[in-house]
């Protein structure tokens, strides 16, 4: 039978149309899965109840900054400075309060998305459970707030061997650490700068790499690890490291200055919550679930979020201008501006958050001190401003053809990038507000240090538990966790092995022992070497007593000690014996005999006896001599020793030659020991005769030139030389 042509056809569906169908399907499957999702208990997380975010006075630029760590978790982290009481804490746990459940695999130790199965743990999908359906079974808790102590080991934080499941199961088991419990929520540090320097480095590689690699005690596995870092510090306690501060994306200081009428505020708030804590969160939930919707709205839109290459340019010429060294400045100011953009409700970053991207991430890397010196390259001017209008000759016709050409300039605006009219960092100086800039001094690169790590000295006899270690000889600190968790996967065998009728609880072998490896805090030893001789003798002691007591008054926070070793007449004496005592070095430093010859050989032999006994007793870390001298000698190192060669009277003179060759002989022994020298210059001439430079040259020590130095600048060159000692 033919067809006939003109009977009518069953009408095809259109590619617009199955595109619009696939469309509403995935969308009535979305939300399927929400209502089954909303179904399931929420498993909380054990955290107290948090001081709402939206209650705290004052601090946006803070607050701002936490929601685009919520918005990004991948945003690199954020660190917040300020004294004691300004909201640090409670701002991170409040932030906390904000974010949205996750969800989870059953069985999974590390928090892992059902929907990123290439990020889960090892072993994992060998364990995964499914329901009737295929679908794998899962549940939903709160987001994980985990705080890491300071005193953490480095076993707490990545994870270590299980040593109740290894003993049962007969082969090692793992036990997550903080880093697995923290995976999709937000890791807290509080005081960071005290945190040991092996651990928060540990810690903030893992950060960089998103996944921690566990291989120790016959452990071999990986899990995800992306949590948001948060880590408050007082900066009165000492300085963030540089090194840290340039791996945490966003800095700032929660220091400021509040109106009297923000200070009443905060108070009542504070009293209110203390009083009735569940009737301040019920009267704040209408913000604090605004918020919420907010990050959750955000997050969604991060996904669509794009940023143009001309606006990524913007963001390396102000890091180039500021002088921000190495590419993380760029890298997290590509994921501010991002988030900042999801958190308005925008698929495109505009010029205001590349601003604000700058203010949180560059300017507290740049280099403030050397801003204004040095004028940016002419090719990295701001553009020059439009040109003025013309004259208004013809009116109707431009308004006519305004109007036919308004379709036309609204398609082109949203190809052409939006990027700032002006950069931040111009040829004048730096715009930025008082707040950012109050941090950003704080940490430049002239403040950024503190040198924790020669502060530190490792020890198997004294110190607090670090981490366990192979025994090297003699084990004075048996660590017997590591040691029971060494020996836990061969209780099953050697128990079997075992001959005797009565069975042991424990079988540990030689093999399985592990020592405890110690730190304890040390200070340095300052040990100032004074010439005692001549017209100037009595002003260099009086400058160097009050430099040494100016430095005894802050060795209560740096377990720095001093030690006076004035040399005089024909030998050296140890005035001061290493002290941090102000009371005794007043008492000591009273009377100070003064004239005579000048044995400034014997004075070096003293000082590097000295500094060798107190590095050797473990309690100093390093020493450095502060020698106040014109360089010259004229006192023989023999007969300062009481050799009877050099007291004879028919004893040979030395030349001035020798006499300098013992000085840098000593010089030398002092620095080949480890100590630092600092020589300051008090030849009272118009121009000094370089003695006391070239002995500071040959021995590899500082040199100034100070030749009516008073306490203050002592002091001054003193911290200095110190200073540089700790980098």
């Amino acid at each position: 039978r033919k067809s006939d042509p003109f009977a009518p056809k069953a009408a095809v569906p259109e590619p617009q149309d199955k595109a619009e169908a696939a469309a509403a399907r995935l969308k009535q499957l979305e939300e399927m899965q929400m209502e089954e999702d909303a179904k399931k208990e929420v498993m909380s997380s054990g955290v107290r109840q948090a001081f709402p975010l939206s209650m705290v006075i004052g601090q946006e630029k803070i607050k701002s900054a936490l929601l685009l760590g919520g918005v990004d978790g991948a945003l690199g982290g954020i660190a917040i400075s300020g004294k004691r009481g300004t909201a640090k804490s409670i701002m991170a746990r409040g932030l906390h309060a904000l974010l949205p459940p996750i969800e989870v695999v059953k069985g999974s130790y590390a928090n892992s998305d059902p929907e990123n199965p290439r990020e889960w743990e090892t072993g994992l999908a060998n364990i995964v459970q499914k329901d009737e359906t295929g679908k794998i079974e899962t549940f939903i808790k709160e987001a994980p707030f985990v705080q890491v102590p300071l005193g953490v080991t480095e076993d707490r934080l990545v994870g270590t061997v299980d040593i109740e499941e290894s003993m049962k199961q007969g082969k090692t088991v793992f036990q997550p650490g903080l880093l697995a419990e923290a995976h999709r929520g937000i890791l807290y540090v509080d005081e960071i700068n005290l945190l040991d320097d092996s651990v928060s480095n540990l810690l903030l590689s893992v950060l960089a790499e998103g996944v921690n690699v566990v291989e120790r005690e016959g452990i071999t596995l990986r899990h995800p690890c992306r949590p948001l870092l948060i880590a408050t510090f007082n900066p009165e306690e000492g300085q963030l490291r540089e090194h840290l501060l340039d791996r945490i994306a966003v800095t700032l200081s929660a220091d400021q200055v509040m109106k009297f009428e923000d200070r009443v505020l905060a108070v009542d708030q504070a009293m209110g919550f203390q009083d009735e804590a569940d009737l301040s969160v019920k009267n704040a939930a209408e913000a604090t679930d605004g918020i919420k919707s907010t990050i959750i709205l955000a997050r969604e839109w991060l996904k669509e979020c794009t940023i143009s290459r001309e606006q990524v340019e913007y963001l390396v010429k102000e890091a180039t201008r500021g002088r921000v060294q190495g590419h993380r400045a760029e890298l997290f100011a590509v994921r501010a501006a991002k988030a900042l953009a999801a958190l308005d409700g925008r698929s495109k970053v505009n010029a205001d958050d590349l601003k604000e991207a700058v203010r949180l991430v560059i300017i507290p890397r740049s280099e403030l001190s050397d801003m204004e010196e040095q004028p940016p390259p002419e090719d990295e001017q701001p553009p020059p401003p439009p040109p003025p209008p013309e004259d208004n000759m013809d009116d109707d016709q431009d308004q006519d053809e305004d109007e036919d050409e308004n379709e036309n300039e609204e398609e082109e605006e949203d190809d052409v990038p939006d990027i700032p009219e002006e950069f931040v960092f111009d040829a004048e100086g730096v715009v930025m507000d008082d707040e950012v800039m109050q941090f950003a001094k704080a940490t430049n690169r002239s403040g950024g240090r503190t040198g924790r790590s020669k502060n530190v000295i490792f020890s198997q006899d004294r110190g607090r538990y670090i981490k366990p270690v192979l025994p090297k000889g003699n084990t004075i600190r048996l660590a017997v966790d590591a040691t029971l968790r060494a020996a836990a996967p061969y209780q099953a065998a050697r128990r079997n092995r075992d001959p005797n009728e009565v069975k042991k609880k424990v079988y540990v072998e030689k093999g399985d022992m592990r020592a405890k490896k110690l730190a304890r805090k040390s200070g340095a030893l300052i040990i100032f070497l004074v010439d005692a001789s001549g017209s100037m003798a009595l002003n260099r002691m009086n400058a160097s007593k009050g430099a040494a007591l100016s430095i005894l008054e802050d060795s209560y926070k740096s377990r720095d000690e001093v030690c006076i070793i004035p040399f005089r007449g024909d030998e050296a004496e140890v005035l001061l014996p290493p002290s941090r005592s102000i009371s005794m070095a007043r008492n000591r430093l009273d009377t100070m005999p003064c004239g005579g010859g000048s044995p400034l050989a014997h004075g070096l032999s003293v000082a590097a006896r000295t500094g060798i006994n107190a590095m050797s007793s473990g309690d100093v870390s390093r020493v450095t001599v502060v020698c106040l001298t014109d360089g010259r000698a004229n006192v023989p190192l023999g007969k300062s020793m009481q050799d009877p060669e050099f007291l004879s009277p028919d004893a040979p003179k030395m030349n001035n030659e020798d006499l300098q060759s013992e000085v840098y002989d000593m010089a030398k022994l002092m620095t080949s020991n480890g100590m630092s020298l600092l020589v300051i210059d008090t030849e009272n001439k118009f121009v000094s005769s370089g003695m006391a430079e070239e002995m500071a040259q040959k021995c590899g020590g500082k040199y100034y030139y100070l030749p009516n130095g008073t306490d203050q600048e002592i002091a001054a060159a003193t911290a200095s030389a110190m200073a540089e000692s700790k980098a």
